[in-house]
């Protein structure tokens, strides 16, 4: 029992990153590879550990909002209005988290800073992962045990896996510089 707790507080801890951690993902099949848990375990303890902690990342990336400069906190609140213009935009997430490469604090980030419905996000977030933790999960058996575990570290000092994380911190930046109100007039 005390694997699933553990498993339950790394998931969510690294969930909880603002950027750099290793993939939840690899996290899960790491696990599946070396340990003896149930598999409908580690997908669940995964997709509620890696939600909760991008949900509450999300909301401490919300409390700074407020040192923000005005003029930017106005950009965001703009964006965030065409975001939610749309009322087929949880479908829109659940599409973005199936499939993005991008990685999903940034994404997080980005809706906290834009003042985003974050339940409709998480929902989204919860069914996405559901489905592809799922597919990594129960694949995980026909891997081998000491290839998974290089993929793990390779994950977390890859020239491109940095550049994508850093290109996301970037772009959250220029989220910031933009002025949407320009960009997209009412």
């Amino acid at each position: 029992m005390d694997h699933y707790y553990i498993l339950a507080l790394l998931v969510f801890s690294l969930n909880l990153l603002p950027a750099f951690a290793p993939p939840t993902m690899a996290v899960l099949i790491f696990y599946k590879l070396n340990t003896n848990l149930d598999t409908a375990a580690i997908i669940a303890i995964g997709v509620l550990a890696s939600s909760s902690g991008r949900y509450f990342l999300a909301l401490a990336t919300k409390a700074l909002r407020s040192k923000l400069k005005r003029e930017y906190v106005e950009n965001l609140e703009h964006i965030g209005k065409i975001v939610h213009r749309n009322s087929k935009s949880v479908i829109l997430y659940f599409l973005f988290f199936l499939i993005s490469p991008l990685p999903s604090a940034q994404v997080f980030e980005a809706a906290a800073l834009m003042n985003a419905r974050l339940l409709p996000i998480t929902i989204a977030f919860v069914i996405g992962r559901s489905i592809s933790y799922s597919l990594y999960v129960a694949g995980a058996a026909t891997l081998k045990q000491h290839a998974m575990s290089s993929v793990l570290v390779d994950s977390m000092k890859s020239p491109w896996g940095i550049a994508i994380q850093i290109l996301a911190l970037l772009g959250i930046y220029l989220l910031l510089k933009v002025d949407w109100s320009k960009r997209f007039p009412r």
